[in-house]
């Protein structure tokens, strides 16, 4: 492959998400949102700025602390499900919790199973659920850390209008649950108005323009 270059997706954009708050990210495809939701879960790094998160500035972290930040502080969901193909349910939400060191982890990940309808299917793999169960199960890993902040890219991109209305109430019971931060990137205007702030992107930028509109 050639030598493409480097390639400005987001400019100039400040942005501070309060403890608690429910934010969603809109606007058109390719306007940002989601590498803006990547960088701030330290997925990506950003070539110029800060990116803070619960005190700690992300850019300045190498990708193994990176990783122990997310382990003890995030839980992210994504539009496909990223489970692992070998383990079962329990097994796939009850690894990250083994691996920071959680001496009760599968017994937490069967709560959190249990949470999302789904102590039934416990042992079941990913290959024997359905798509809105593959959800269920990454949002249950998600949660099951306890974390501060909860990132959703489009978690109900891939599920048909009931399944995705069904993710959409468990992620906001599991964040109530908690009390974590929620910050979330949509396409849905329904969803984006469960959420106590909507910020709409575009080009890369924050558009203050349909901000200002949603004040009047």
């Amino acid at each position: 492959m050639g030598n493409a270059g480097k390639v400005d997706i987001l400019h100039g954009i400040t942005l501070a998400v309060d403890k608690g708050e429910t934010l969603g990210l809109v606007g058109p495809s390719g306007s940002g949102k989601s590498s803006l939701l990547m960088l701030m879960g330290g997925l990506e790094q950003a070539t110029g700025g800060r990116v803070m998160a619960l005190g700690q500035d992300l850019t300045t972290m190498d990708e193994d602390r990176l990783a122990m930040f997310r382990r003890d502080n995030m839980g992210v969901v994504f539009q496909s499900f990223h489970l692992i193909p070998t383990m079962t349910a329990l097994e796939n939400v009850a690894t990250p919790l083994e691996l920071a060191g959680h001496r009760d982890a599968f017994a937490r990940a069967a709560a959190e199973l249990e949470a999302v309808g789904l102590a039934h299917r416990a042992d079941h793999y990913p290959a024997q659920l359905s798509g809105g169960e593959q959800q269920r199960v990454a949002l249950a890993r998600a949660s099951a850390p306890r974390p501060k902040i909860l990132l959703a890219d489009e978690p109900t991109g891939n599920l048909d209008e009931a399944n995705g209305k069904a993710i959409i109430n468990l992620l906001f019971d599991l964040r109530d649950r908690h009390g974590a931060t929620l910050v979330m990137v949509t396409h849905s205007a329904e969803l984006a108005a469960r959420c106590s702030r909507v910020v709409r992107l575009r080009d890369g930028r924050i558009d203050t323009t349909a901000m200002a509109r949603a004040a009047e």
